[in-house]
């Protein structure tokens, strides 16, 4: 027979493991409920800009979406920008199209691609959330639904666009295939690199515990008519997840498509790792899948999680990040790299 207090003690000792397995448990998945310090982090140098008018929502309590979509709209504006918006490259065509997506902690979704003549993808990706049943919405779909929307059609083909467009045919020596590499970037240098990135993406905790984020790009100078990188999808460039955390992407957005790059950095943040680690393991995976061909371009991951940790990673050197928080409006960092 088994000793009367024997059994007590282990039926109390098993209860006690229970209920803590249940809070370890409910620590990782519950969505943050109480007031937490509001953040928002953001790709690129261009990104400190970003973080302002985004801090701007944030530090009246405001909503994180509202936050990514404010925010990144500053880089989508700047007709310095050559790599977001109205001022970005061209295609091989001489053509500006964009690229955008929006998600929040919920999961809700939107997103455009290869869009024409709207300065403003971003703003058009929360309404696909908002107003369509539909994650995404290409090229001239994208643009009707937009005009149906009330936005208005503009040229974005910007004279000094145009004149590195001219100036980059003389020197051209590709003809791209379907099955052929983009190879000759003339003075743009590393492909998805410091002078030829193509992203911002940001992400942002709001006081409330809520995340979102926004990614948004005129996509690789010259490419191919038609070209989608990572950004617009949801998963490769963006993802967010209110009981984990969220991530973005920037470089060159093939690879990170094959790796569903910022879907895998936020499943690795709810198998326990930090940001930084997550977003080290996904840039290797790139790293050992592609060996030859991650040598000479770049890709980097950006996240935070829903406490609002931060890490970065890339995998050539160059890649830097803004992070604004109550303490901090202007401040840049480096991300580790591989190389």
């Amino acid at each position: 027979m088994v000793d009367r207090r024997a059994f007590l003690k282990t039926s109390l000792l098993g209860a006690s493991a229970l209920a803590l397995a249940g809070r370890v448990s409910a620590d990782v998945a519950a969505p943050a409920s109480k007031a937490v310090a509001a953040k928002v982090i953001s790709t690129w140098d261009f990104g400190v800009a970003a973080n302002r008018a985004a801090w701007a929502v944030l530090d009246k309590g405001g909503h994180a979406l509202d936050a990514v979509e404010t925010g990144v709209q500053v880089p989508e504006a700047d007709l310095k920008n050559h790599s977001v918006g109205r001022a970005g490259y061209p295609d091989r065509d001489g053509r500006v199209t964009l690229d955008a997506s929006i998600m929040d902690a919920d999961g809700n979704c939107g997103a455009v691609a290869a869009l024409e003549h709207i300065a403003h993808p971003i703003l058009v990706a929360r309404r696909v959330m908002e107003r369509t049943p539909h994650v995404l919405l290409v090229g001239d779909g994208a643009l009707q639904f937009a005009l149906e929307q009330g936005f208005k059609k503009e040229e974005l083909l910007t004279p000094e666009s145009e004149k590195a467009w001219h100036e980059w045919l003389k020197t051209a020596h590709y003809q791209p295939s379907a099955n052929s590499e983009v190879r000759d970037y003339g003075k743009t240098g590393l492909p998805g690199g410091h002078d030829n990135h193509d992203t911002i993406g940001m992400l942002a905790l709001d006081a409330q515990g809520r995340l979102a984020g926004a990614c948004t790009t005129s996509g690789m100078a010259w490419k191919l008519h038609g070209r989608v990188g990572d950004s617009p999808i949801i998963g490769a460039g963006l993802y967010v997840d209110g009981e984990i955390g969220a991530a973005t992407s920037t470089g060159v957005g093939e690879e990170v498509i094959r790796n569903a790059g910022s879907f895998l950095v936020v499943e690795l943040m709810r198998q326990g790792r930090t940001p930084q680690e997550a977003c080290h393991e996904a840039v290797m995976r790139i790293v050992k899948r592609r060996p030859d061909a991650a040598k000479d371009l770049q890709v980097g991951f950006l996240a935070m999680n829903r406490h609002g940790d931060v890490g970065a990673w890339a995998i050539q050197p160059g890649f830097s990040y803004a992070v604004c928080d109550a303490q901090r409006q202007d401040t840049l960092l480096p991300a580790k790299s591989v190389y």
